[in-house]
């Protein structure tokens, strides 16, 4: 019982301190005070789990700064009936905030070891809008394009073609971060209309790399 309401209690001084932070779109705020992010941390960063900060996990990779997670989840304007593809699943935490607020999430991650223990939490939470498998983010889901939304975990040198491409033409948005490691890296919008993008510039970010193909088991 305690660990409930100590957990529980965390996540609001989480949602209270976004708030404070300019996170408005309440949708987000409450998906992100419904999730444990205690459950896509490694046991020994558990007491940080709720604190508004990037922490490690397998495979030299990150779970994202609650922050960033609503930032980049806000800016997407999700509804009940959106369907999202997600690019890098990582730890399954952003796919998680994600399948609270949209009908269907599709996510790739590139490192086998990360996406098996990433649908067991799935399985566990009993999330039955979310598709998860293991591939080359870069090269997108093309069979089930195109994509009302899409999001990037990791940072891309340059805009993906591909992930261009399974974009709908019909307002469809991705939010992406691009830059090399270690340099200066923007978080970006960018809306396409028919065969024309729009590319709006939202914050500077630090992000892990976009890497290509698929990683050894």
């Amino acid at each position: 019982m305690f660990r409930l309401t100590l957990s529980s209690s965390a996540r609001d001084r989480l949602v209270n301190g976004l708030r404070a932070k300019g996170i408005s779109d309440e949708r987000v705020l409450a998906a992100i005070g419904a999730v444990d992010r205690g459950l896509f941390v490694p046991e020994n960063f558990h007491f940080m789990a709720h604190d508004d900060v990037s922490l490690p996990i397998a495979r030299d990779q990150r779970v994202s700064q609650p922050f960033i997670v609503a930032t980049m989840t806000a800016a997407l304007g999700l509804t009940d009936r959106s369907h999202v593809l997600e690019i890098g699943t990582g730890s399954g935490y952003q796919t998680t905030v994600l399948s609270h607020l949209c009908r269907w999430v599709r996510t790739i991650e590139r490192q086998p070891f990360l996406a098996a223990a990433a649908e067991q939490l799935f399985t566990r939470l009993d999330l039955r809008n979310v598709t998860a498998r293991v591939g080359d983010g870069l090269a997108g889901w093309p069979q089930a394009a195109p994509f009302e939304f899409i999001l990037v975990t990791a940072a891309a040198d340059d805009f993906p073609a591909q992930l261009l491409a399974q974009l709908s033409p019909a307002g469809g948005k991705m939010v992406i971060p691009i830059g090399r490691q270690g340099r200066a890296q923007t978080l970006f919008r960018v809306t396409r209309q028919a065969d024309r993008f729009t590319y709006e510039e939202l914050m500077p970010v630090r992000f892990v790399p976009l890497v290509p193909g698929v990683a050894a088991p």
